[in-house]
């Protein structure tokens, strides 16, 4: 299928085109069938052909398949973890096997330079391996007992089938962190990915079935797929089937999904906006500092969850770091994101693009000096330079820097104390990551602290963007408080038991309580 699908991508005729997404909407393990719902219609932001016309999945489609995985969780929560482990094994082999064909269907539809969508890709052979030793440190506790012969201890239970929806501009490491930590955990999934991105979704849930088809340990609807619009995605949050629903995507989203899920008492996991900022300090290595600003700023043509937002620069150096901007987004390389020389691709739609251009207007509206953003020549229209805007800070309150825009915009705002660039920082909704340049050990020290910043990724001397596996990841405030991935990540998909044992022949009770009933 994975060749089919390249095919797909690659070709001219609508009609192979459209016959062959018809019936992919829907998968229950590797069971592909159409949906049930309105037709969607998905384009390449290389050049803006449509890729992909189906029938997409509506709330019957949604009801159907969480029967199946429900029904499949009864008998993979008690499979033992080691062999869910192999599973997931299996699966990263698959996409280590498949990483070229990957991460080229990645560039085809969500726009990513070569270098980024090969380094998705590597992402979720990355999460394959930390689960395979996940599966086996499910590890519990015992804990001291009060009472005399009694044994206190924790268990970590399979928590249900787990809904995921994830955004276009990760369409398979999300998928993945999601997918296979839930997977050893003794979970069937779900999966209602973007409908910009459908074609790297049917790829994720090929790969991925075919494995589970030749382990027999492994029920065919433990990963199932719905590609739909807004309905699909509204009736997999409310579907009580779902004990937890992990959300990717806008705070807007965010919002409506963790009042859908709190309405039935479930659980969420939400990884939302980010307005991320950087601290530039006196003593920091501008070379360094430089580079990691760009890439930061302008991967992904800045449609990264973390993508660098706000440089907060000291005052007595904003001057010369900004002429060093300049020069290096100059210097970019902007266009078709399958040549191997771009740095830069397209924004995923050329509605983005409009979006981009009005808030630049705004900025300048409000006071900022612009320096680049419009279209690049002789390319579609959701081809964009990056834009740098100086932005003076007595004017930062109620602006538009406080707002997250989906696109390769950077606001340079100026600085006189360390207290100061924190309050920065810290003075928007969103709180998912930040960073700084220094190289004075109280500096970084307190910006890490707890009177540092305040969001969930706290760096030093790296970039905004570019997460390891390793660590837990997610941010506070309006970035929604969920941790995906590494760490202890883990435990959001599973349910806690707390366990007393009593070995003794009395019955103490706890805190001393005495109750005699007689006899």
């Amino acid at each position: 299928m994975l060749r089919e699908i390249m095919n797909c991508i690659e070709s001219d005729s609508l009609t192979m085109r459209t016959s062959y997404k018809k019936c992919c909407a829907v998968a229950i393990g590797n069971e592909f069938a159409a949906g049930n719902g309105e037709a969607i219609r998905a384009y390449s932001p290389i050049d803006l052909t449509m890729i992909a016309h189906f029938a997409s999945a509506n709330k019957q489609d949604v009801h159907k398949v969480a029967q199946a995985a429900k029904n499949a969780f009864q008998q993979w929560r008690g499979v033992p973890a080691p062999i869910r482990g192999e599973f997931v094994r299996r699966i990263g082999e698959e996409f280590r096997k498949n990483k070229k064909d990957l991460a080229y269907i990645i560039s085809a539809e969500a726009g990513k330079i070569t270098q980024e969508a090969l380094g998705e890709v590597q992402e979720v052979i990355d999460i394959c391996d930390f689960a395979v030793g996940l599966s086996r440190q499910l590890y519990g506790l015992t804990i001291a007992s009060e009472r005399k012969d009694h044994k206190l201890i924790e268990q970590w239970h399979p928590l249900g089938p787990i809904g995921v929806i994830t955004a276009f501009n990760f369409p398979m490491a999300v998928w993945a962190w999601n997918a296979t930590i839930a997977l050893v955990c003794g979970n069937t999934i779900v999966w209602k990915p973007s409908d910009k991105t459908p074609l790297c979704s049917l790829a994720c849930q090929y790969v991925a079935s075919n494995v589970a088809a030749d382990m027999p340990e492994v029920p065919n609807a433990v990963l199932n797929m719905v590609i739909g619009d807004a309905e699909a995605g509204e009736a997999v949050a409310a579907s009580r089937e779902f004990p937890l629903i992990s959300a990717t995507g806008s705070t807007l989203m965010g919002k409506k999904v963790a009042n859908v899920v709190a309405a039935r008492l479930g659980k969420t996991l939400l990884e939302l906006g980010g307005n991320n900022a950087m601290v530039v300090t006196p003593s920091a290595d501008l070379q360094m500092a430089i580079r990691a600003i760009v890439f930061s700023a302008v991967g992904t043509c800045g449609q990264r969850c973390t993508t660098l937002r706000r440089l907060i620069v000291h005052e007595s150096m904003i001057d010369g770091v900004v002429d060093k901007l300049i020069k290096a987004y100059a210097s970019l390389c902007i266009g078709d994101p399958i040549n191997e020389e771009t740095l830069v691709g397209p924004l995923v739609d050329p509605q983005m693009a409009k979006i981009m251009g009005r808030v630049l207007r705004l900025a300048k509206e409000q006071g900022g000096t612009v320096h680049g953003g419009g279209g690049v020549d002789g390319k579609p229209f959701n081809y964009v330079k990056p834009a740098i805007v100086e932005f003076p800070k007595e004017k930062l309150e109620g602006s538009v820097v406080n707002d997250e825009t989906f696109a390769p915009i950077l606001y340079v705002i100026p600085y006189s104390t360390l207290g100061e660039a924190i309050k920065i920082n810290n003075n928007v909704p969103q709180g998912l990551s930040s960073a700084i340049f220094t190289n004075d050990i109280r500096e970084a020290e307190t910006f890490c602290s707890y009177s540092g910043s305040d969001c969930g990724i706290v760096n030093v001397n790296i970039g905004t963007s570019g997460a390891e596996i390793g660590g837990a990841f997610g941010g506070e405030k309006e970035t929604g408080g969920g941790r995906e991935s590494g760490s202890d990540a883990w435990k959001a998909y599973m349910r806690r038991s707390t366990n007393t044992i009593n070995y003794s022949t009395e019955l103490p009770l706890a805190q001393g309580i005495e109750f005699d009933i007689g006899g």
